[in-house]
């Protein structure tokens, strides 16, 4: 029997949450153990009470609101039973039918002939269907923090890294490249994982086809110049954000040594668009 332990952490948006637990029902199949860790991060909308009538035995860990994605989801893989495999699911994804199975059989196939394997699932806008996340890759050797989405095709396609929505990620890989890293505030981390794992020889591959749909999130709000540098600053420190401390920490491992140029340039971008903009205005 193959054990899978799905981790998710969630926050006040008990439709959303609840919508993704339903799309996991069935997915096992012959042969596969299904159990879900839920790290509920203060939710204040009876999240947790409605998550576990959706999938009876769901193990919830609760937080105080404080967690957001990273450490939500460290805070699940610590509390998770024995697996064979983890699948990173965020909550705001609905699976299609088979989409288990088709990352199960994918990492089967591959890990014939290559020692550790990630898989990745891409996922697509539920009204246009175009592809939203999925594993990406770094599109230049000067900026290395440039990534571009990788389309998936009708085999397995190679990638640097990836979104964290809806990962396969076996006991083997987490023995070598260790736990999500929590120290990041909320995002990042999924990037970090499987930069990790690329340095470490672990290869990422996005499955076929899609296996979900997932609406993609608006663009940043700090990226918005018509605000207020003083309203864009506190955006780009929060969470939601490009926080420093989390931004530093990911620079710092995956920058090359130039890596202090490449955490300032999003600060400096935001004192200097305000700037270009007043330059710009005609004269009166």
């Amino acid at each position: 029997m193959t054990t899978v332990v799905t981790l998710m952490t969630c926050h006040n948006r008990r439709e959303t949450t609840t919508g993704c637990l339903r799309s996991l029902r069935g997915q096992n199949g012959p042969g596969v153990a299904l159990r879900v860790v839920l790290t509920d991060d203060g939710s204040t909308d009876g999240t947790a009470r409605a998550a576990q009538e959706v999938w009876p035995g769901i193990h919830v860990v609760r937080g105080d609101g404080s967690l957001f994605w990273a450490r939500g989801m460290a805070v699940a893989e610590a509390a998770a039973p024995a697996y064979d495999f983890f699948l990173w699911l965020n909550d705001d994804v609905v699976l299609d039918d088979g989409a288990l199975s088709q990352l199960l059989t994918t990492y089967r196939a591959l890990a014939e002939v290559q020692e550790e394997v990630i898989v990745v699932g891409a996922v697509r806008d539920p009204s246009s269907g175009t592809v939203t996340y999925s594993g990406v890759r770094r599109n230049s050797r000067l900026h290395p923090m440039r990534f571009d989405p990788v389309v998936p095709g009708d085999t397995p396609v190679p990638a640097d890294t990836m979104h964290g929505n809806v990962v396969l990620v076996p006991r083997s890989v987490v023995a070598r490249v260790g736990p999500i890293d929590g120290g990041f505030g909320h995002g990042m981390a999924d990037f970090d994982y499987g930069l990790r794992a690329r340095a470490l020889g672990v290869r990422i591959w996005v499955a076929p086809g899609t296996v979900g749909t997932c609406a993609r999130n608006p663009a940043p709000a700090h990226a918005d110049s018509s605000l207020p540098f003083r309203a864009r600053w506190k955006l780009i420190r929060s969470p939601k954000g490009l926080p420093p401390g989390s931004w530093r920490r990911f620079t710092r491992r995956h920058a090359g040594p130039m890596w202090p140029v490449f955490w300032l340039l999003p600060y400096a971008r935001l004192l200097i668009v305000p700037h270009a903009r007043r330059r710009s205005r005609p004269c009166t």
